[in-house]
């Protein structure tokens, strides 16, 4: 929602309604990362017309002091990154206990190894493919080979756990995405700087899905 028409915000609220299956809300803090985007008025305005889950991006510092705020707000799901906090077992068992879903993410230059100690607290994970703070940058290509070991290493836990991925994603990358293991794909400026947004949305689900 971060590319969305914030004058007009209803609109696009009602399309994603229609056409795409949950909301990304980026919350920034100009701390973590060097730039700042909107916090509980625009969470709460978002949740008051929605149909579908509100996924809510933390890319803020110290985000256990906030992220029962958001669930209050209406957020059904709730990451943070890795980095952004000491103890991320805490954060997610706090995500938890709220009723919401737990996710951890990481910017491409971490590891996916950095994640496996954190996979059976988590209940999806997110692949930055660009660096989190700003929209409409390009994809980073590498994505794809650490997609592969994140889902292979799920996989030999025996877990289930949805990969999301962050950045730059667009028509032009999504099968690839998917093929390699995503189960979330997160677009913005694809979607909402599109000629026509919903056919953006339909050409990135592929057509078993519509």
């Amino acid at each position: 929602m971060l590319s969305a028409d914030f004058l007009h915000l209803e609109k696009d609220i009602e399309m994603v309604n229609t056409h795409a299956d949950i909301f990304h809300l980026d919350i920034m803090d100009g701390v973590f990362v060097p730039n700042i985007s909107y916090g509980f008025p625009i969470v709460e305005a978002v949740a008051s017309r929605a149909s579908k889950p509100l996924d809510t991006h933390l890319m803020i510092v110290n985000p256990e002091k906030y992220v029962r705020r958001f669930i209050e707000a209406g957020s059904d799901m709730v990451s943070f990154h890795l980095n952004a906090t000491s103890d991320p077992s805490a954060v997610l068992q706090e995500i938890r206990s709220h009723g919401a879903k737990a996710g951890l993410a990481i910017n491409p230059d971490l590891p996916v190894e950095s994640l496996y100690p954190y996979l059976y607290e988590c209940d999806y994970v997110m692949l930055m493919s660009v660096f989190a703070g700003f929209g409409g940058q390009k994809f980073i290509e590498d994505t794809y080979g650490r997609v592969r070991a994140l889902k292979a290493e799920i996989a030999s836990r025996n877990q289930d756990i949805p990969i999301e991925v962050d950045g730059g994603v667009s028509p032009a990358n999504a099968e690839a995405l998917v093929q390699a293991g995503a189960n979330i794909l997160v677009a913005g400026s694809a979607v909402f700087k599109a000629a026509d947004p919903a056919a953006a949305i339909r050409s990135m689900r592929g057509p078993e899905q519509g």
